[in-house]
C-alpha cells in the first residue's frame, strides 16, 4: 500500500514508539503499530478542527468525496481483508463482508444529507430549522468488527459535515490504518484521521477539549468512563455498550428448521458480537431437542485459522477474552451446568475455544446473567411464556432479543414484550442501514443507523424571519 500513502494520508504522524500486534490464530506477534502519545493527539485534533471549516461548507463536495471513498474501499478489499483476518481472527469471507458493509454505509450516508425544515405554527414569521455539524468527532472502536463499527461512526459523522478522529482497538489497529490510507485518496486531508495506541490514548481522546462528539462501542465500565471523560467539555456522547440478547423459542417452533439460523446467530464471529444470541430459552417439552440440535452443530463446526478456506469459526481475538470465556464456562460447571458440546480450550497454538453448548445451567450463573462474548451458549428451559419473557428481561442489558416460532402473530406479541432496542422474529442480529440501532438500560445511549444516526451528528440551528416589517 505504499503507493496509497501520500501527503494526504489519514493516519496521524507518529513518534518512534510502537506496540506488537498478535495473530490470534498463532498467539504470536506478526506486526507493529504506532503507540501514539498525547502531544501527537493534540496536533491531530487541532488539524481536524481546521479541516472542519472547509469540509462543512460544501455539501455537494462531501457527497462526491464519500462516494469516491466507497469505491476506493471496495477496490482495496483484496488488500484489506487478509490483514483484518490476520489481526482479528475471523474467517476471510467475513472480513470481505465487513469491507462491503463499510463501502455500502459510505454510499448510504453520502446520499442522506439533511435539508432545511420549515416550522409551521400559524405565526406571521417564516421559521426554518437548518441542521449544522458539531465539529470534530472522536470515534473509539472495539476489536470484534473494527471496520464495520468504525464506518458506522465515521460515515454519518462525515456525511453530516463533521471531521473524525478514529481510534481502533490496540488488538486490531492495522486494517483500520490501511483503511485510512485508502480513504485518503478520496477525502481532503485531516477530515478523517486514524490514531493508534494503548491506553490512556482512548481516555485522552474522549476527554479532549477540541472534540464535540464522542461515539464509543465497548464494555459498560469503559462506556461509563468515556461518558465521564466527555462530560468535562460537555461533548455529546453516543455509547453502544454490548448486550445479553435472549432468544425465546415458542412451543410450536420447528427445531430442525431454525437450528442452523439460531446456532449462527450465537456463534458468528466466534460469539464476539454485541447483538449475538447469548441465552436460549426453550419450552420444557422441546428442551432436549433444542439442546441436541445446537450441540450437533457445535460439534461439527469447523474451527481454524481465518485464512484457511474451510474455516467456519476462527479463534477468540485475544488472551484476555479467552480467559474470560474459560472463566464463565468453569463457573457454570461449578454451578451445576452440563457440557453438551465443547467446554474447553482447544489444544493448539492460538486462542481457540471449542464451540460450547451448556445445559441445565442455573439461571443466576454468570454465563447467563453477564455477557460472555465468546463461543459459549447456555440453553435454559421454561414452562410458561410469562416465565420466559420475565427471564429474558431480567438483565441490566437491553440491546436485542428474538422470538422463534410458526405462529407469527404470537411471536410478534411476545417480541413486543421484550425490553430491548431491536427484536427479531425467526432470525437475529440482522440490521438494515436504514434502521435505528440502539439499546436501552445499560446497553447504550443515543442512536446509530439510518437518519437517526445522521442527526445524532448534527444540531438544529433555527432562523426566524418576520414576514411583515
Amino acid at each position: 500500500m505504499a503507493g496509497r500513502t501520500t501527503s494526504r494520508s489519514h493516519t496521524a504522524p507518529v513518534s518512534g514508539e510502537r506496540f506488537a500486534v498478535l495473530d490470534p490464530a498463532t498467539g504470536e506477534a506478526f506486526a507493529e503499530a504506532p503507540d501514539q502519545q498525547n502531544d501527537e493527539l493534540d496536533r491531530v485534533v487541532g488539524r481536524a478542527r481546521d479541516a472542519w471549516r472547509g469540509w462543512r461548507s460544501d455539501p455537494e463536495a462531501r457527497v462526491t468525496a464519500l462516494l469516491a471513498a466507497a469505491d476506493a474501499v471496495e477496490a482495496a478489499g483484496v488488500e484489506i481483508a487478509p490483514l483484518l483476518t490476520r489481526e482479528q481472527g475471523k474467517p476471510l469471507s467475513e472480513s470481505y463482508a465487513e469491507i462491503a458493509r463499510t463501502a455500502a454505509r459510505l454510499r448510504y450516508f453520502a446520499e442522506l444529507g439533511p435539508g432545511a425544515e420549515p416550522i409551521v405554527d400559524g405565526r406571521p414569521v417564516h421559521s426554518e430549522i437548518r441542521w449544522r455539524p458539531l465539529g470534530p468527532v472522536a470515534a473509539i472502536v472495539p476489536w470484534n468488527f473494527p471496520l464495520q463499527l468504525a464506518s458506522a461512526k465515521f460515515a454519518p459523522a462525515l456525511a453530516a459535515g463533521n471531521t473524525v478522529v478514529l481510534k481502533p482497538s490496540p488488538f486490531t489497529p492495522l486494517a483500520t490504518r490501511l483503511l485510512g490510507s485508502v480513504i485518503a485518496t478520496a477525502l481532503p486531508e485531516d477530515v478523517l484521521t486514524i490514531v493508534t495506541g494503548r491506553e490512556p490514548l482512548g481516555a485522552r481522546l474522549a476527554s479532549h477539549p477540541g472534540i464535540r462528539h464522542v461515539t464509543f462501542t465497548g464494555s459498560i465500565p469503559t462506556g461509563r468512563a468515556v461518558a465521564e471523560a466527555a462530560a468535562g467539555s460537555l461533548a455529546r456522547v453516543t455509547l453502544e455498550l454490548g448486550g445479553n440478547d435472549a432468544a425465546i423459542l415458542l412451543d410450536d417452533v420447528d427445531v430442525e428448521q431454525i437450528a442452523d439460523r439460531l446456532f449462527w446467530a450465537a456463534f458468528r464471529n466466534c460469539g464476539q458480537v454485541c447483538m449475538a444470541v447469548k441465552r436460549v430459552y426453550a419450552p420444557a417439552g422441546l428442551y432436549s431437542d433444542v439442546v441436541e440440535a445446537l450441540a450437533e452443530r457445535a460439534k461439527t463446526a469447523v474451527v481454524g485459522a481465518g485464512l484457511d478456506p474451510g474455516t467456519q469459526l476462527g479463534p477468540v481475538n485475544n488472551p484476555r477474552q479467552l480467559a474470560r470465556v474459560e472463566h464463565y464456562t468453569a463457573r457454570a460447571l461449578a454451578d451445576g451446568a452440563r457440557v453438551v458440546a465443547g467446554g474447553h480450550r482447544l489444544d493448539r497454538s492460538g486462542y481457540f475455544h471449542a464451540p460450547t453448548i451448556l445445559a441445565d445451567v442455573p439461571p443466576d450463573s454468570p454465563v447467563v446473567t453477564e455477557e460472555q462474548f465468546g463461543p459459549v451458549l447456555p440453553v435454559l428451559p421454561y414452562r410458561s411464556l410469562d416465565e420466559a419473557v420475565e427471564a429474558a428481561n431480567d438483565t441490566g442489558f437491553g440491546l436485542g432479543g428474538s422470538v422463534w416460532g410458526t405462529d407469527l402473530d404470537l411471536a410478534e406479541a411476545v417480541a413486543d414484550r421484550l425490553e430491548c432496542g431491536t427484536a427479531w422474529i425467526n432470525h437475529h442480529a440482522e440490521l438494515s442501514l436504514a434502521q435505528p440501532f440502539a439499546g436501552i438500560k445499560e446497553s447504550g445511549v443515543g442512536f446509530a443507523g439510518g437518519p437517526w444516526g445522521l442527526y445524532g451528528n448534527l444540531r438544529p440551528f433555527v432562523v426566524h424571519r418576520l414576514e411583515e416589517v
